[in-house]
């Protein structure tokens, strides 16, 4: 599988069991229970107390694999985690700030009209 954005319908929904998910990342299931104490991830819960991984969590778990087979302990991998979500947020943030200069320039333009 790859990690393309929306190569997945509803990229949320909890949908595999933790032996589908070990299978489709090639990791051992005891490896996803460890990044789960580890707090590297957290997948849903069935009623019955099953965990159930999303197209989202496999793919982050893939991103996990890559860290750790290019040598980041699982300190460096939280830390690399951690930025990449800090990266996201300024990034909405910047997005955000260009979005309200564009309306200060339409709204100066339009006064300017005036």
């Amino acid at each position: 599988m790859t990690s393309k954005q929306g190569s997945w319908p509803q990229r949320d929904r909890a949908l595999f069991s933790i032996s589908v998910a070990a299978e489709l990342t090639g990791l051992h299931p005891q490896t996803l229970r460890g990044y789960e104490r580890e707090g590297l991830l957290e997948p849903a819960r069935s009623a019955g107390g099953t965990r159930r991984y999303s197209p989202r969590e496999i793919e982050r778990l893939q991103e996990i694999a890559g860290l750790v087979s290019a040598g980041i302990n699982l300190a460096g991998v939280r830390r690399v985690l951690a930025l990449q979500r800090q990266v996201r947020r300024l990034r909405a943030d910047l997005s955000e700030v260009e979005d309200l200069r564009g309306e200060v320039r339409r709204l100066q333009a339009e006064l300017d009209e005036r």
